[in-house]
């Protein structure tokens, strides 16, 4: 079944939806928008898709099967929950919305309505996590005891709504939901503790540097760090295990690599070394021959298989991918977030 969407808000994410995100769908297309902003609408209607000024007009329409929910985050939930009242499939731009309740009554609407509802964590399509994924699923860094996320910027300043808190402005609810996802999609066990540090660097009414540290049962602890405002950026992702190392420098999934020691520094007794820190023996760097570099792995998909399985999920043909259960896991975490930032202290999640 080809997708025929109904866009309800027709801002900068809902044209790289219908440009970008869609862009290898089959049979796709985009029927409608609805907006508030009448400079919007009539933009819909010169690039040939009907132009509504109420939602229920778009949403009475039976040639669309499915909506994409693309506004300021706050208005998330009754958007949502109106399309899967007017027996639409829904797809909903992150955050899903601000709350864990307002999820369940989103999932509820779902269930009762007997509709797909899904969020656009398209992020486990990028390569550089679909690479780090690989990494720590192979097994080639032996027993993976840390993880390091990070995303740098350099501009500073947030723009528009995205630099309100009463939009869920802010780099929690930006990126650090994507990132989140990210790791709750790839490292297994229950989360049992969150601490996190927040700043407002250059924008002032939300967070725009946040540091976060998740510990699991299963022994990995994993850091993410993303700034607006950290002019000299790191390695996207740092993953190190009992056998070896994996860095990724950006997010083109290419450059960086993997070292491990081969069996032969077993053999080189310890000796002690002058280095700029000082005589030492436990920090000595490894001598180059007994270093073995491997390249990353090759790695296949893109933003538009989100959209693909979304297709395939609407026929039965397909399991979804990202599910409802899984989203409200991750908005869990963002709570824990802002709780412990807010009482300086670390809490406990599942």
């Amino acid at each position: 079944m080809a997708i025929k969407l109904g866009i309800i808000g027709y801002g900068g994410m809902a044209h790289w939806h219908r440009e970008s995100g869609l862009k290898n769908v089959p049979g796709f297309e985009v029927i409608g928008v609805y907006d508030v902003d009448p400079a919007k609408i009539e933009e819909a209607r010169s690039q040939g898709m009907i132009g509504y000024s109420k939602l229920e007009d778009m949403l009475a329409n039976p040639d669309i099967n499915l909506c994409l929910v693309a506004t300021p985050n706050q208005v998330h939930k009754e958007l949502t929950i109106a399309a899967l009242n007017a027996g639409k499939n829904v797809v909903c731009e992150k955050p899903v919305t601000l709350t864990v309740k307002d999820l369940d009554e989103m999932i509820a609407a779902s269930e009762r309505n007997h509709k797909l509802f899904t969020v656009h964590q398209n992020r486990r399509w990028d390569a550089d996590y679909l690479v780090a994924k690989q990494v720590f699923d192979s097994g080639v860094l032996g027993d993976v005891f840390t993880i390091q996320s990070r995303l740098h910027g350099t501009g500073g300043i947030m723009h528009g709504w995205r630099a309100l808190p009463e939009c869920g402005g802010g780099m929690v609810y930006d990126w650090g939901v994507h990132f989140i996802d990210q790791i709750c999609n790839m490292v297994p066990g229950k989360i049992t503790d969150i601490s996190a540090d927040l700043h407002s660097v250059k924008n002032l009414l939300v967070d725009d540097y946040f540091m976060t540290q998740l510990k699991f049962d299963t022994g990995v602890q994993v850091m993410i760090e993303i700034g607006t405002f950290l002019l000299k950026p790191t390695p996207r992702w740092y993953l190190a295990g009992n056998a070896g190392t994996c860095q990724l420098d950006d997010f083109s999934g290419v450059k960086g690599g993997i070292t491990k020691v081969s069996k032969l520094a077993e053999l080189i007794p310890p000796v002690i070394v002058n280095t700029p820190a000082g005589p030492t023996r436990t920090f000595a760097p490894q001598p180059p021959e007994t270093l073995e570099q491997l390249p990353l792995p090759s790695f296949s998909g893109g933003w538009s298989d989100f959209y693909k399985n979304v297709d395939a999920a609407i026929e039965g043909k397909e399991e979804l991918i990202v599910k409802p259960w899984q989203v409200r896991r991750v908005l869990g975490v963002l709570e824990k977030i802002f709780e412990s930032a807010k009482t300086g202290h670390s809490v406990k999640y599942e």
